[in-house]
């Protein structure tokens, strides 16, 4: 009788385990998250010896970007005031800056020489983050880079990237007003699609 009730007793603590929710992981912070991905980045790039290189792995390296970038969110802020001026053309906007905020990312990669990154100051508020970084070359020279990121289903993705001061948003909310106070939505669009596509315009 004992052992048969020892038995019942294991199988209703096996049976509330088993629905009983699993204390969930500690979540990486935005310092975390955000050097996983540029390690990786870095393991792909290190491997270049050809100009062709960065091709033949742009595949690749766009599904390690990606899920870190918002590049919707980062599209948003770019046009400002202008984006309630869109009149249903915002889902071609925003591929329309993906590509192109994508294609100077990956400029940007191709000139990757073995530059060290080192990770300074993470700070949090609440579900907005920013992470210091500094990029040294061989030389010991130093650029300041700041990544701005907002939390989104819990991952923390990059809305804004500061370089030495000069904030990627600002940049081009900057050259995107210029073109839209004597051009059309049309024009802007056109331009970004051909920055994109490693066109001049």
């Amino acid at each position: 009788m004992l052992g048969r009730n020892l038995y019942l007793k294991s199988g209703l603590i096996a049976l509330v385990l088993c629905f009983w929710p699993a204390p969930k992981a500690v979540a990486e912070s935005p310092k975390q998250q955000l050097q996983g991905t540029i390690d990786r980045i870095m393991e792909v790039t290190r491997t270049f010896q050809r100009a062709s290189d960065m091709d033949d792995n742009r595949d690749l390296l766009r599904k390690i970007i990606m899920p870190r970038f918002d590049f919707d969110e980062m599209a948003r802020r770019s046009l400002g005031r202008y984006w309630g001026s869109l009149n249903g053309k915002e889902r071609e906007f925003l591929s329309a800056f993906a590509k192109f905020a994508e294609g100077s990312y990956m400029g940007a990669l191709g000139s990757y020489r073995g530059e060290k990154i080192i990770y300074g100051r993470e700070q949090v508020n609440r579900n907005l983050a920013e992470v210091d970084t500094q990029v040294l070359n061989s030389q010991g020279d130093a650029i300041a880079i700041t990544y701005r990121l907002h939390l989104v289903g819990g991952e923390w993705k990059v809305y804004d990237v500061v370089i030495d001061h000069v904030g990627l948003v600002s940049n081009y909310q900057s050259q995107f007003s210029r073109i839209l106070r004597t051009a059309s939505l049309d024009e802007l669009l056109r331009k970004l699609r051909e920055k994109g596509e490693g066109k001049e315009g």
